[in-house]
């Protein structure tokens, strides 16, 4: 049985003593790539740097998360393009092949860790909105998919995508818990799949029966959100790789088929979006 955890914060100091063991049980469980999200300048270059220990396993994405976005976005922005490739229409098919081989900047393979969150706070609102449509922009321009979060303010991102609906290469909706309509909302972004974790194993979750009802196996990918959101029955744990194959018993339960062809579906449409 193996598998791609789309969404790990393996750069986290979470993962620092024993970062390791952590990669090595994932390899031992099926986990074939890992791809790791960048939150703001910092991380860009610790999700570079993990990744860099392991080269053909680790793939870096690197974005400014909402929840990271100040008065200060704009000059943020401007550090972390830097470290993205050069608008495709830039360079010529060969030379983007080339870089890819020879590991440089074409080896980064998403924009994300990116979107908007107001759960908590809009304090910065205007910001979110203004950093979000410009890394958008970036996705167009680069033709790397997008990780997307959002969290109270789904009506706000689908706004923004709508604009930009028809140059967009793809990505993922990061961490989806909503419900049929709001699932519905975002599958008519047709590059685009949820990304599925933890959340479907809790005990009070609807997210089993909401998957079933109206997400197409096709529009699917596995993730952790390590260190963050174990599923059960490692909930309260710190969050890993490994632990995705409950995320896959409970996918395959929900579907009604079997835990090999969730991992087959799932690791196809990760190639789909990421190309890689």
């Amino acid at each position: 049985m193996n598998y791609i955890d789309t969404h790990c914060h393996l750069d986290g100091e979470e993962f620092a003593a024993d970062r390791d063991a952590v990669v090595q049980r994932a390899r031992e469980a099926g986990c074939e790539k890992i791809f790791l999200p960048a939150i703001d300048l910092k991380t860009c270059q610790t999700v570079i740097d993990v990744c860099a220990q392991y080269p053909g396993y680790c793939y870096p994405m690197l974005g400014l998360h909402p929840e990271e976005v100040r008065a200060d976005w704009r000059e943020v922005l401007s550090s972390i393009r830097q470290k993205l490739p050069l608008p495709i229409s830039h360079l010529k098919v060969g030379v983007w092949h080339a870089m890819e081989r020879a590991g440089g900047e074409a080896s980064i393979i998403a924009i994300g860790e990116v979107g908007l969150d107001f759960y908590w706070s809009r304090e910065f609102e205007a910001e979110q909105l203004l950093a979000f449509e410009e890394q958008v922009r970036w996705s167009v321009e680069t033709r790397l998919p997008l990780m997307i979060h959002c969290r109270k303010a789904q009506n706000e991102l689908v706004t923004i995508l709508k604009r930009y609906a028809h140059d967009l290469p793809g990505g993922v909706f990061h961490c989806f818990t909503g419900n049929e309509q709001e699932a519905c909302q975002l599958l008519e972004f047709p590059q685009f799949v949820l990304g599925i974790g933890g959340v479907l194993t809790f005990k009070k979750s609807h997210l089993p029966e909401t998957l079933a009802a109206v997400v197409p196996l096709d529009r699917i990918v596995l993730e952790t959100d390590a260190p963050y959101m174990a599923p059960v029955p490692q909930r309260g744990q710190r969050n890993e790789s490994a632990f995705i194959r409950y995320v896959i018993t409970r996918l395959a339960e929900a579907y009604g088929v079997s835990e090999e062809e969730i991992c087959q579906q799932t690791t196809t449409n990760v190639a789909r979006v990421f190309k890689c």
